[in-house]
Parts: structure tokens; sequence; C-alpha cells
């Protein structure tokens, strides 16, 4: 059976509520989609900057992943600090470190953190390192670099350090602790997080057969002309949100079209 987006999906622009409403929509389906596919677990966080240097949108510390709704989430600003949001919410302890790939990273409008037990495996032996193995994660060609330092990012400079870590790249691990994910969206960063484990998992298994054969820059540089990268992201939204809408995981009056009322 197709579970592609039925006909309720609010795709119409002109019903579209402003972009910070649809920002948070899109945040808070992102957030339970990662979590439905156990990439975002109890902890871990998505972001996205607003419009007019405004900060950006984050879940509390207490939420759960698995119950985020879109008036829970937190506005912050470039230094970490609640601006608004509901009265008791607390920004996650680890807020800097969006915050400071936000600041150092225009190019970035959404950005995910995450723990999967997998993927963090590459940063604990002396083995091989993660590099793109499948076709999609030619989206990490110029590299996927590890941050050294496992601790928590819960101070301005260790997010500093995060960021100078991640430099022009689109993902980062953090040694014994986690991952990073940076997109120019939403759905951008969904579908780069679920790639980004792919990859990872691939990796892993096809080390157990063998010497890994990573992708060629040959075959990076034919399959890098071949992806059509927006076309690409809505598809794969538009079939999680569809799947999301069939199992009821979020309700049909969020705006989830992939693209927002106005541009960022």
């Amino acid at each position: 059976m197709s579970i592609a987006a039925p006909a309720s999906v609010n795709t119409d622009s002109a019903q579209s509520p402003d972009t910070e409403q649809h920002l948070r929509d899109q945040v808070a389906a992102c957030t339970l989609l990662l979590n439905d596919l156990k990439i975002l677990g109890y902890s871990g966080h998505v972001s996205a900057r607003l419009p007019g240097g405004r900060g950006f949108l984050i879940q509390s510390v207490d939420q759960s992943r698995a119950s985020l709704r879109p008036e829970l989430l937190l506005i912050c600003d470039m230094d970490g600090r609640l601006v608004s949001g509901p009265a008791g919410l607390r920004p996650p302890s680890e807020v800097f470190l969006h915050s400071e790939i936000f600041r150092e990273r225009p190019d970035v409008n959404s950005i995910a953190h995450f723990h999967h037990d997998r993927t963090s495996s590459f940063t604990l032996a002396d083995g091989p390192q993660l590099v793109p193995v499948k076709n999609h994660a030619v989206r990490w060609a110029n590299g996927i670099p590890v941050h050294p330092n496992p601790n928590h990012v819960n101070s301005p400079a260790r997010g500093q350090a995060l960021a100078k870590t991640l430099g022009q790249a689109h993902a980062a691990l953090i040694r014994a602790h986690g991952q990073v994910i940076v997109a120019e969206t939403v759905p951008g960063v969904l579908i780069d997080a679920v790639h980004f484990i792919e990859n990872a998992e691939a990796m892993y298994d096809a080390c157990m057969l063998g010497r890994v054969i990573p992708l060629s820059e040959e075959e990076i540089a034919s399959f890098g002309e071949d992806i059509k990268r927006e076309k690409h992201v809505n598809k794969l939204w538009t079939y999680y949100v569809g799947r999301a809408l069939v199992d009821g995981l979020v309700p049909a009056e969020w705006n989830l079209k992939a693209k927002l009322a106005a541009p960022l």
C-alpha cells in the first residue's frame, strides 16, 4: 500500500501561515520523525534559524522528543539565551551547539544533533574512519570531521570549538558522544540525517565483509552531477511526512509543505 502524502496534506501556499509557524510545524514534525526512525532518542534536538536575525527555534530540555508540539518550541538568541517560550521551559544545555554553528555558518538554517550508537562507534576504535560509501553520501564529499571533545557542548567556548571542527562540512562526529547534521532547510536536515545513518550502517556492515571500498572521486563527481538536491529532499520529505500522517504521528493541520511560505 502506498504511504505517500494523502490528499489532506496542506500543500497550498495560499493556506500557509507565517514563516515562523511554518518552521515550528517543520521542526516539530522533523523531531517526531527522527524519533520514530530511532535516530533521535530521549536526547538530542532539531533547530531552525528564524528570519530577520531573530534567533532560532529549539525544543526545551524537558520536552519528550516523542510528543513535541510546535507551540512548545522556544526561541533563543545567538548567544544561546532564552528569548521566549512557554512558562517554565528551559533551553537544552547544548543550546550553544546550535547558536555557535548558526553564528559561524550563515548558509545553515537547520541543525540536528543526536546520539546514534552504531555511528558513534567510528569514533571509538583505531580502525576505518567514516567516509562516503553509499551514493547519497556524496553530501559529505568534503569530509566528516571528528570533534575530539566528548563532553556536552554546554558553553559558548565548547560550541565555538565544535563549530571550528565542523568548518564548512555538512556533518561532524563528536567522539564518544554523537553526531551533528547541518542543512539549508528543516526537510534537508531530516533527509541528511537519514542518509548519514544509512551510510554509517552500510559501512559498518561492509567492514564485517572485508576491506571497505569508499566512493571514488570519480563516482562522487558523477553522482554529484546527477543528484538534484531540492527535488530529492522534497520527494523524501513528502514520503516521510505522508507516512507520519497515515500513522497519526503528526496532525493534518500542521503546514508541512517542504518549501517555506517565505524564504529565510
